[in-house]
This record gives structure tokens, sequence and C-alpha cells, in this order.
């Protein structure tokens, strides 16, 4: 049984933009609440996500990489030690092109109930919300301050 968090939303930007902004350490602080991910982007390739502080949040591997369409990535969280023993996770990011939008799909998804499907839920739609105001407007979010 598969358990996942979809979100759709629709960008006024270029395949070639939006990819640049998906995997570029650059763009992904000014959209990703300052953090960035690091990879060759090739299929096998590790990658990480890093915090703001440079710790890691998450690791995983390049599972299916399509430039500028496809982005399939094995995604564990490494900092959270009650979720890091669930294991691994796929997120699948799909941009088709719909007129002068980019319709971008990102789908998280993990075989049976997992922990991180539900913090994703949460960290998702601000992250994709960031990443939508940086390219149609040239400014992400900064990161929120911490609740508590």
């Amino acid at each position: 049984m598969s358990n996942a968090f979809v979100y759709v939303t629709y960008i006024r930007t270029t395949p070639e933009k939006l990819w640049q902004a998906l995997t570029n350490p650059e763009f992904n602080r000014q959209f990703f609440l300052c953090s960035y991910q690091e990879s060759e982007w090739k299929v096998g390739s590790s990658w990480k996500l890093i915090l703001p502080d440079g710790r890691l949040a998450d690791s995983g591997e390049i599972l299916e990489i399509d430039p500028p369409r496809r982005l399939v990535i094995k995604w564990r969280n490494e900092w959270m030690p009650e979720v890091k023993e669930d294991g691994y996770t796929r997120c699948t990011f799909t941009i088709e092109q719909d007129g002068e939008l980019m319709k971008l799909a990102v789908t998280h998804e993990a075989d049976g109930p997992h922990k991180l499907i539900g913090n994703v839920a949460k960290g998702w739609p601000l992250v994709l919300a960031s990443l939508k105001s940086l390219l149609e407007t040239g400014k992400g979010f900064e990161r929120p301050p911490s609740k508590g």
C-alpha cells in the first residue's frame, strides 16, 4: 500500500528556469528556506539536502533524471531518528508545459506507513509556494522562525 503526498502548482516560467531552480544550489537557497541540494544530477549519484547551518537534513540517490521534464529521488530523513528508521521514500518532480505556464507536480511517496510523508505534507506547500514566488517575482520566502 502506497502512502503519498501530491502537490501540483502552475508557474509562469520556462522549463529550463524551473529545472535550474530545482537543481542549482544557489537557486535552492533562494526558495528552499535557505537549504540547498547537492548532487551530480546523474542516475545513481548521491543526493543530499543541507540545512542552512550545514547539517545534513536528508540524503538519497538520483533514481531517474530527464532534464527538464522529470526527476526522481530516493529520499531519507537524516536528522530525526524516529523518521530515519522508517527508511527511504521516493520524491518525483514532473514538469509539463501548459501554454506559457509550467505545471509542476511533486509526488512524495512511501511503500506503507512512513512518518516523513506527514512531515513533507507540511513542508512542501511552503517550499513550492516559495519556488513559485522566486520564479515569478524574483524573491522566494525567508525561513520562518521555529515555533517553540
